[in-house]
């Protein structure tokens, strides 16, 4: 379908087209020169010792974990309003996720509260995930992390260059995990970072990243090793210079992109804050967002699939962020039927719909977004409700 305003669309332009070029007249197409630039341009950006690039944002949180030690018998605590990925990961090395409710309707950040409450004698570690590139409330989730001895990860996937007081997303816990899917403000296609202040960490993640080898083909190329080890269970997930190329053209542009994502989501606040029939989250918020999505809360009367519906006949291009990752049928089937345990979080599971918003977007086009949500609210008031729309 050809879209009137789409959700996403990226800013590519002939230097990501020169960038990938040189890297295909280079011959080298594999973590090399490239990767390493853009590793250090983007630990330099967001102020952390550490990064490393790696294929994509899940393969990232996949290391964060294995790194901390994090395996059989382990709990994480996370949030349930986030990509599958982020509970997904904790799977991977054995653990249980265990999920925590959001803040409240008006701030879609996992509760500091709701995660104390689930900390067990097994809990290993805290994983947060910056929804929409709002930050957690970090200064309470660290001191909870402190307090009971646990590790934090963070889901930095939509929070490339968001901060508070100056800090970026990404460095305030142990690890940090970013994601540069093609619908992320830095975009790769596929690719990721993983990034930490600890040493010890770093090193481990280093080896992991590239089947558990002390050298790498690069450094055999550059001369400065002959054979290598493998001194650890690693895996396959490098990033290629391709990817990186574009990494460090997308880093250049990030600052920019981001504040006019801000300027945009300003006027969409502005234009709907005064609509009955909707709820937008995250005003004033604390610190600066990277806003990465614009989700809406719709009132319960609204039939959401009319809403959408009605969005699509205009031209306007809408999804859903996030269907809960405990309601999903694998794992209900895995850890039963959970209805009911986050209350918060099911209600946005209902009612939460996200707009269209990228770099490229003017003022013409929110105003055309905004006049689409007033006929597609009247249109959803006017249906009856869908039968979900009834629980909570």
């Amino acid at each position: 379908m050809a879209w009137l305003i789409p959700l996403a669309d990226l800013d590519l332009d002939e230097s990501e087209i020169q960038a990938v070029t040189q890297v295909l007249r280079s011959k080298w197409l594999t973590m090399g020169q490239v990767t390493q630039d853009f590793e250090r341009r983007f630990a330099e950006h967001i102020g952390v010792k550490h990064a490393f690039a790696v294929a994509n944002g899940t393969v990232a949180l996949h290391l964060a974990h294995a790194a901390l030690g994090i395996g059989p018998q382990d709990e994480v605590v996370l949030p349930s309003l986030t990509f599958v990925a982020t509970a997904n990961a904790a799977l991977y090395t054995g653990a249980t996720p265990v999920f925590a409710d959001i803040t409240s309707l008006d701030n879609l950040t996992v509760s500091p509260q709701s995660i104390e409450q689930r900390i067990s004698p097994r809990t290993r570690a805290i994983t947060v995930m910056h929804y929409g590139g709002y930050l957690c409330a970090m200064g309470e989730i660290v001191s909870i992390a402190h307090e009971h001895g646990l590790a934090v990860i963070e889901d930095a996937a939509h929070a490339p260059g968001a901060s508070i007081g100056g800090k970026m997303a990404g460095t305030f816990g142990d690890v940090g995990c970013f994601s540069f899917f093609s619908n992320k403000n830095l975009a790769t296609g596929e690719g990721g970072m993983v990034v930490t202040d600890r040493d010890d960490l770093a090193d481990k993640i280093r080896v992991m990243r590239s089947h558990g080898m002390t050298t790498l083909t690069w450094d055999r190329h550059q001369g400065h090793a002959h054979s290598y080890d493998v001194v650890a269970l690693g895996y396959n997930y490098r990033i290629d210079e391709i990817r990186s190329a574009l990494g460090l053209v997308q880093l250049g542009k990030l600052e920019k992109n981001n504040s006019q994502r801000r300027w945009l989501t300003a006027e969409y606040q502005r234009l709907l804050s005064v609509i009955p029939g909707i709820r937008v989250p995250f005003i004033d918020h604390a610190g600066l967002s990277s806003c990465h999505l614009f989700p809406v809360i719709l009132d319960s009367q609204v039939n959401r699939q009319r809403f959408m519906d009605c969005m699509r006949e205009q031209g306007i291009q809408t999804s859903i962020h996030y269907p809960p990752i405990h309601q999903f049928s694998y794992y209900r089937q895995r850890f039963g039927d959970q209805a009911g345990l986050l209350p918060l979080t099911e209600q946005v599971g209902l009612r939460e719909v996200t707009l269209p918003l990228y770099p490229g977007m003017t003022a013409r086009h929110v105003e055309l977004v905004v006049d689409a949500v007033r006929l597609a609210l009247d249109r959803g008031m006017a249906a009856n409700p869908a039968p979900d729309q009834h629980k909570g």
